[in-house]
């Protein structure tokens, strides 16, 4: 595979996922987008979903993300509509979200008199996930970045019923008053999969009104005030983003020294060590031996060690081998 070094970021986030997938009952997605006013403007790194009452109906639906566009569209479950009609009358719903929510399983076409009719498979759940917690990995607090200023922008804002940092470093009294006293800190060893509370994280306010930070300067921060029904529509693209995505989203790649541990994270035999095949299994590997790719299904993975559901009766059937790794 890659004889550069693995960034230590992201063994770490992996080590940290496999983890949390071992020992909560959270639905888990990694570098999501989590912000209202522009989604790519804040990348969290973990976000863990917790279940709510109706997660068991929201997991019948699909395993895949459900568009909020889809979902807060004027197709119904009972009634059909016409999809052209539809989609020209909306300002959001294009045709691109229709035919990912057919996709998904969310929507199903039907044709009447050679016109093409939309309708929901199922009505949405609102309450399939009780609380979102959002983790952002620093492992060394000796290059921290641009942390507090991420950390700030989750707690004004307020996505996340808990907003928490996971780090590898001695946590010193310094380190803590240099980040908001909302955040959470965890302390968390990716080799022995260790994890220490060194602060309990502060419930946060997510159904009233935020501040999202948008650009800061020297004497100077430019802010968004977002309502809360902005914040609950991105709290359910986030949770659905999480759902359909996962946190193994790589591509093992096909080198003969490329291996999986039991849980899914991708290691490299010759450099024994966890890497990422996106920027450590290219061309440029010195080690690199052509092979079969691992017969690794994170699907599988996901299916036996998680309350979310691979291919559930709802969902549109799809070939098998398809989206494996997605």
């Amino acid at each position: 595979m890659a004889d550069a070094d693995t960034p230590r970021e992201f063994a770490f986030e992996l080590a940290l996922c496999a983890h949390l997938e071992e020992t909560t009952e959270w639905i888990l997605g990694r570098q999501l987008g989590a912000a209202v006013d522009r989604s790519g403007r804040r990348i969290v790194d973990v976000v863990g979903v917790v279940p709510g009452p109706d997660f068991d109906d929201r997991a019948r639906i699909t395993d895949r993300t459900i568009p909020i566009r889809a979902i807060e569209s004027d197709v119904g479950v009972g009634t059909s509509v016409p999809r052209n009609r539809t989609v020209r009358n909306s300002s959001e719903l294009h045709d691109s979200v229709v035919d990912a929510a057919v996709d998904a399983g969310f929507f199903a076409t039907e044709r009447h008199d050679g016109r093409e009719f939309l309708r929901q498979t199922a009505r949405y759940p609102d309450s399939w996930f009780a609380g979102l917690v959002g983790i952002e990995n620093k492992p060394d607090l000796g290059a921290p970045g641009d942390l507090a200023r991420q950390l700030r922008t989750d707690v004004s804002l307020g996505l996340f019923e808990e907003v928490v940092l996971a780090t590898e470093s001695h946590v010193t009294r310094a380190h803590l008053n240099r980040i908001p006293e909302e955040v959470g800190v965890w302390r968390f060893d990716p080799e022995t999969g260790r994890r220490e509370e060194i602060r309990e994280a502060t419930a946060l306010a997510t159904g009233g009104p935020g501040v999202e930070l948008v650009d800061e300067r020297p004497l100077r921060t430019d802010v968004a005030l977002v309502d809360g029904d902005g914040k609950a529509r991105a709290r359910t693209r986030v949770a659905e983003r999480a759902y359909g995505k996962g946190w193994r989203t790589y591509d093992l790649p096909a080198c003969a020294h490329a291996e999986s541990t039991a849980d899914g994270r991708p290691r490299c035999a010759e450099f024994e060590r966890i890497v990422d095949p996106s920027r450590a299994c290219g061309a440029a590997c010195s080690a690199r031996d052509p092979g079969t790719r691992p017969d690794v299904d994170a699907d599988e993975l996901r299916d036996e060690r998680t309350p979310w559901r691979r291919d559930p009766p709802g969902v549109v059937r799809r070939q098998a081998g398809l989206d494996r790794f997605g």
